[in-house]
């Protein structure tokens, strides 16, 4: 089971890491903060201070087609916004 899915690289997330060192990963839906922080620090070599944890619930649509009514929906995730210790960086662009 692979903890860490990829990073994610949005607008929102660029500004955490810059301003508060804080950055954000998609990690898999059953890993817990213990999880998360180990396999953050094993894969990166940094420290981490703190772990937060989202989970993003699956988004539902319906649509009227000649057909019928077509029902889908998203796949849920669970996403981990980690800040580290002062002084250290993640060089995402490098680390792909």
């Amino acid at each position: 089971m692979s903890i860490l899915i990829k990073p994610i690289i949005t607008e929102k997330a660029t500004m955490q890491s810059e301003l508060l060192n804080a950055y954000a990963f998609q990690v898999n839906t059953k890993a817990n903060k213990v999880e998360i922080k180990k396999a953050v620090e094993a894969t990166y070599g940094v420290s981490v201070e703190k772990v937060r944890t989202i989970n993003v619930r699956p988004d539902r649509s319906t649509k009227f087609t000649k057909t019928g009514i077509q029902h889908g929906k998203t796949n849920a995730v669970k996403k981990a916004i980690v800040q580290l210790a002062e002084g250290e960086v993640i060089d995402l662009y490098t680390n792909m």
